[in-house]
């Protein structure tokens, strides 16, 4: 129980004490002024029951007021919830955005690698050729001069088969 709390239950329970210690004084009878007129009441009884009209309504003041902040919690738990699950909508939207965005960006990657692999595959294919048409004329060159050689060679050395 809190702290102030108690001290209300402790002071209601003083007066009541109070009430008790004090009964036929509350009910003794005197002159009261309304205003307009007089009239004859135990004043002890008239004040006991305006304290008991005051704590009344003072705990009808509490009731709403808890009532009507729980009220506005439960409001404010429904918004909040509400704003959670557009967020939540929101989210998953970026990320299915960020998803097609990348999906886009690996086509478009694995589209120019398949290009420059086309391109660097007819490159070698062409420099292979290249390479292998260089080595058939180096290899007709080199057979050129060895031909040319030996006709020379047979020119200065006489056939031996003539000896």
């Amino acid at each position: 129980m809190k702290l102030h709390t108690v001290l209300l239950l402790l002071v209601l329970a003083l007066i009541a004490l109070f009430a008790m210690l004090n009964w036929g004084v509350f009910l003794a009878p005197t002159e009261l002024s309304l205003g307009y007129t007089t009239v004859r009441l135990p004043l002890g009884l008239v004040m006991l029951g305006l304290l008991v009209f005051v704590t009344i309504l003072f705990l009808a003041f509490v009731v709403y007021l808890q009532g009507s902040v729980l009220l506005e919690a439960r409001r404010h738990s429904r918004e909040l919830q509400a704003h959670r699950a557009l967020a939540d909508q929101a989210e998953a939207s970026r990320f299915t955005e960020l998803r097609s965005f990348l999906e886009a960006e690996l086509t478009k990657q694995s589209a120019l690698n398949d290009e420059s692999k086309t391109v660097i595959l007819a490159r070698i294919d062409r420099l292979e050729h290249d390479i292998r048409s260089s080595m058939e004329q180096s290899g007709n060159t080199l057979a050129a001069y060895i031909g040319e050689l030996e006709d020379r060679l047979e020119k200065i050395t006489p056939p031996s088969s003539a000896r």
